[in-house]
Protein backbone atom coordinates (compact mmCIF):
# COMPACT_ATOMS: atom_id res chain seq x y z
CA UNK A 1 0.00 0.00 0.00
CA UNK A 2 1.29 3.46 -0.87
CA UNK A 3 1.91 6.23 1.63
CA UNK A 4 -1.30 7.51 3.22
CA UNK A 5 -2.57 10.82 1.87
CA UNK A 6 -3.30 12.23 5.30
CA UNK A 7 -6.09 11.90 7.88
CA UNK A 8 -8.20 14.61 6.22
CA UNK A 9 -8.33 12.76 2.88
CA UNK A 10 -10.56 9.67 2.88
CA UNK A 11 -10.94 7.41 -0.10
CA UNK A 12 -14.11 6.42 -1.91
CA UNK A 13 -15.90 3.10 -2.06
CA UNK A 14 -17.69 2.32 -5.34
CA UNK A 15 -19.74 -0.87 -5.50
CA UNK A 16 -21.26 -2.70 -8.46
CA UNK A 17 -24.41 -4.72 -7.73
CA UNK A 18 -26.78 -6.84 -9.81
CA UNK A 19 -27.93 -10.36 -10.59
CA UNK A 20 -25.54 -12.93 -12.00
CA UNK A 21 -25.03 -12.31 -15.69
CA UNK A 22 -25.55 -8.54 -15.53
CA UNK A 23 -21.96 -7.80 -16.60
CA UNK A 24 -20.42 -6.72 -13.30
CA UNK A 25 -17.04 -8.32 -14.00
CA UNK A 26 -16.79 -6.66 -17.42
CA UNK A 27 -17.75 -3.25 -16.07
CA UNK A 28 -15.49 -3.59 -13.04
CA UNK A 29 -12.52 -4.19 -15.34
CA UNK A 30 -13.49 -1.24 -17.54
CA UNK A 31 -13.79 1.10 -14.56
CA UNK A 32 -10.51 -0.19 -13.11
CA UNK A 33 -8.73 0.72 -16.36
CA UNK A 34 -10.40 4.15 -16.65
CA UNK A 35 -10.64 5.48 -13.11
CA UNK A 36 -6.91 6.05 -12.38
CA UNK A 37 -6.69 8.17 -15.57
CA UNK A 38 -10.05 9.91 -15.10
CA UNK A 39 -8.88 12.86 -13.03
CA UNK A 40 -11.42 12.02 -10.33
CA UNK A 41 -8.95 10.43 -7.92
CA UNK A 42 -6.63 12.78 -6.00
CA UNK A 43 -2.89 12.67 -6.70
CA UNK A 44 -1.23 9.80 -4.88
CA UNK A 45 -4.40 7.77 -4.48
CA UNK A 46 -4.31 4.13 -5.54
CA UNK A 47 -7.17 1.95 -6.73
CA UNK A 48 -8.05 -1.32 -5.00
CA UNK A 49 -10.22 -3.73 -7.01
CA UNK A 50 -11.88 -6.42 -4.93
CA UNK A 51 -14.99 -8.59 -4.59
CA UNK A 52 -17.39 -10.29 -2.20
CA UNK A 53 -17.19 -13.03 -1.32
CA UNK A 54 -13.50 -13.69 -1.73
CA UNK A 55 -11.72 -10.36 -1.25
CA UNK A 56 -9.34 -11.76 1.40
CA UNK A 57 -7.56 -15.10 1.88
CA UNK A 58 -10.23 -16.09 4.40
CA UNK A 59 -12.89 -14.89 1.99
CA UNK A 60 -11.49 -17.05 -0.80
CA UNK A 61 -11.98 -20.14 1.36
CA UNK A 62 -15.49 -19.00 2.30
CA UNK A 63 -16.31 -18.33 -1.36
CA UNK A 64 -15.49 -21.92 -2.24
CA UNK A 65 -17.70 -23.21 0.59
CA UNK A 66 -20.55 -20.91 -0.40
CA UNK A 67 -20.54 -21.38 -4.18
CA UNK A 68 -18.94 -24.79 -4.74
CA UNK A 69 -19.22 -26.82 -1.52
CA UNK A 70 -18.32 -30.52 -1.42
CA UNK A 71 -21.15 -32.97 -1.94
CA UNK A 72 -23.48 -32.96 1.04
CA UNK A 73 -21.86 -29.86 2.56
CA UNK A 74 -24.08 -27.10 1.16
CA UNK A 75 -24.81 -24.59 3.95
CA UNK A 76 -28.31 -24.13 5.31
CA UNK A 77 -29.75 -20.72 4.44
CA UNK A 78 -29.01 -19.30 7.91
CA UNK A 79 -25.47 -20.70 7.85
CA UNK A 80 -25.08 -19.23 4.36
CA UNK A 81 -26.08 -15.81 5.69
CA UNK A 82 -23.56 -16.02 8.52
CA UNK A 83 -20.77 -17.10 6.18
CA UNK A 84 -21.41 -14.08 3.98
CA UNK A 85 -21.35 -11.87 7.08
CA UNK A 86 -18.03 -13.40 8.14
CA UNK A 87 -16.57 -12.78 4.69
CA UNK A 88 -17.74 -9.15 4.81
CA UNK A 89 -16.41 -8.48 8.29
CA UNK A 90 -12.96 -9.75 7.29
CA UNK A 91 -13.11 -7.81 4.02
CA UNK A 92 -13.99 -4.53 5.71
CA UNK A 93 -11.38 -4.83 8.44
CA UNK A 94 -8.53 -6.28 6.39
CA UNK A 95 -8.91 -4.46 3.06
CA UNK A 96 -11.61 -1.81 2.75
CA UNK A 97 -11.13 0.31 5.86
CA UNK A 98 -7.31 0.41 5.65
CA UNK A 99 -7.45 1.46 1.99
CA UNK A 100 -10.13 4.13 2.53
CA UNK A 101 -8.43 5.49 5.65
CA UNK A 102 -5.22 5.88 3.63
CA UNK A 103 -7.06 7.95 1.02
CA UNK A 104 -7.25 5.27 -1.66
CA UNK A 105 -10.27 4.35 -3.79
CA UNK A 106 -11.96 0.96 -3.86
CA UNK A 107 -14.02 -0.78 -6.56
CA UNK A 108 -15.91 -3.78 -5.23
CA UNK A 109 -17.86 -6.45 -7.08
CA UNK A 110 -20.76 -6.77 -4.61
CA UNK A 111 -21.20 -5.59 -1.03
CA UNK A 112 -23.95 -5.75 1.59
CA UNK A 113 -26.76 -5.09 -0.89
CA UNK A 114 -26.22 -8.51 -2.44
CA UNK A 115 -26.88 -10.21 0.89
CA UNK A 116 -30.15 -8.35 1.31
CA UNK A 117 -31.14 -9.27 -2.26
CA UNK A 118 -30.09 -12.93 -2.31
CA UNK A 119 -30.51 -14.09 1.28
CA UNK A 120 -33.30 -11.66 2.19
CA UNK A 121 -35.53 -11.31 -0.84
CA UNK A 122 -34.33 -14.53 -2.49
CA UNK A 123 -34.11 -16.96 0.44
CA UNK A 124 -36.80 -15.24 2.48
CA UNK A 125 -34.66 -14.64 5.56
CA UNK A 126 -35.47 -11.79 7.91
CA UNK A 127 -34.47 -8.44 6.42
CA UNK A 128 -34.30 -7.05 9.95
CA UNK A 129 -31.79 -9.74 10.94
CA UNK A 130 -29.82 -9.12 7.76
CA UNK A 131 -29.69 -5.39 8.54
CA UNK A 132 -28.38 -6.15 12.03
CA UNK A 133 -25.69 -8.45 10.66
CA UNK A 134 -24.81 -5.86 8.02
CA UNK A 135 -24.20 -3.26 10.72
CA UNK A 136 -22.01 -5.68 12.69
CA UNK A 137 -20.01 -6.86 9.67
CA UNK A 138 -19.48 -3.43 8.09
CA UNK A 139 -19.10 -1.37 11.24
CA UNK A 140 -21.36 1.13 9.50
CA UNK A 141 -19.19 1.42 6.37
CA UNK A 142 -21.46 2.38 3.45
CA UNK A 143 -20.53 2.77 -0.22
CA UNK A 144 -20.04 6.29 -1.52
CA UNK A 145 -21.69 5.18 -4.75
CA UNK A 146 -23.45 1.96 -5.74
CA UNK A 147 -24.03 1.24 -9.43
CA UNK A 148 -26.91 -1.19 -9.95
CA UNK A 149 -26.57 -2.96 -13.29
CA UNK A 150 -30.23 -3.48 -14.08
CA UNK A 151 -30.72 -6.38 -16.48
CA UNK A 152 -33.98 -8.21 -17.30
CA UNK A 153 -33.96 -11.68 -15.83
CA UNK A 154 -34.50 -13.40 -19.19
CA UNK A 155 -31.39 -11.75 -20.62
CA UNK A 156 -29.37 -12.58 -17.52
CA UNK A 157 -30.40 -16.22 -17.86
CA UNK A 158 -29.41 -16.25 -21.53
CA UNK A 159 -26.02 -14.73 -20.77
CA UNK A 160 -25.29 -17.17 -17.97
CA UNK A 161 -26.10 -20.10 -20.23
CA UNK A 162 -23.83 -18.80 -22.98
CA UNK A 163 -21.04 -18.12 -20.50
CA UNK A 164 -21.16 -21.48 -18.76
CA UNK A 165 -21.31 -23.70 -21.82
CA UNK A 166 -20.84 -27.15 -20.36
CA UNK A 167 -19.74 -25.88 -16.93
CA UNK A 168 -21.87 -26.49 -13.89
CA UNK A 169 -23.49 -23.34 -12.46
CA UNK A 170 -22.61 -22.42 -8.89
CA UNK A 171 -25.17 -23.21 -6.20
CA UNK A 172 -26.61 -19.68 -6.22
CA UNK A 173 -27.08 -19.66 -9.99
CA UNK A 174 -28.62 -23.14 -9.78
CA UNK A 175 -31.30 -22.09 -7.28
CA UNK A 176 -33.94 -21.71 -9.99
CA UNK A 177 -35.78 -19.02 -11.91
CA UNK A 178 -38.32 -18.24 -9.16
CA UNK A 179 -35.48 -17.59 -6.71
CA UNK A 180 -33.64 -15.37 -9.20
CA UNK A 181 -36.84 -13.46 -9.95
CA UNK A 182 -37.21 -12.65 -6.25
CA UNK A 183 -33.56 -11.57 -6.17
CA UNK A 184 -34.07 -9.30 -9.17
CA UNK A 185 -37.12 -7.72 -7.55
CA UNK A 186 -35.11 -7.34 -4.35
CA UNK A 187 -32.36 -5.45 -6.15
CA UNK A 188 -34.95 -3.08 -7.62
CA UNK A 189 -36.43 -2.42 -4.17
CA UNK A 190 -33.00 -1.91 -2.60
CA UNK A 191 -31.93 0.47 -5.36
CA UNK A 192 -34.93 2.67 -4.62
CA UNK A 193 -34.50 2.46 -0.83
CA UNK A 194 -30.75 3.07 -0.75
CA UNK A 195 -30.36 5.61 -3.52
CA UNK A 196 -28.32 3.43 -5.86
CA UNK A 197 -27.55 4.63 -9.36
CA UNK A 198 -29.40 2.42 -11.87
CA UNK A 199 -27.49 1.54 -15.03
CA UNK A 200 -29.32 -0.08 -17.95
CA UNK A 201 -27.27 -3.25 -18.47
CA UNK A 202 -29.04 -4.59 -21.57
CA UNK A 203 -27.06 -2.27 -23.86
CA UNK A 204 -23.75 -2.94 -25.61
CA UNK A 205 -20.86 -3.27 -23.13
CA UNK A 206 -19.26 -0.01 -24.29
CA UNK A 207 -22.55 1.82 -23.77
CA UNK A 208 -22.88 0.41 -20.26
CA UNK A 209 -19.28 1.44 -19.53
CA UNK A 210 -20.03 4.98 -20.71
CA UNK A 211 -23.05 5.16 -18.40
CA UNK A 212 -20.95 3.96 -15.45
CA UNK A 213 -18.28 6.57 -16.16
CA UNK A 214 -20.91 9.27 -16.41
CA UNK A 215 -22.35 8.30 -13.03
CA UNK A 216 -18.92 8.71 -11.43
CA UNK A 217 -18.35 12.06 -13.16
CA UNK A 218 -21.71 13.31 -11.95
CA UNK A 219 -20.83 12.34 -8.38
CA UNK A 220 -17.25 13.60 -8.23
CA UNK A 221 -16.46 15.57 -11.37
CA UNK A 222 -15.69 19.27 -11.23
Amino acid sequence: MAIALGPEVRGRLVVLEGIDGCGKSTQLQALAAWLPQSGLMPPGAELLVTREPGGTPLGQALRQLLLHPPAGAAPHSTAELLLYAADRAQHVQQRLEPALAAGHWVLSDRYSGSTAAYQGHGRGLSLELIAQLEQIATGGLQPDLTLWLDLPLAEATRRRGARQGGDQPDRIEAAGEAFLQRVHQGFAALAAQRGWQPIAADLLPDQVSAACRQALRQRWGS
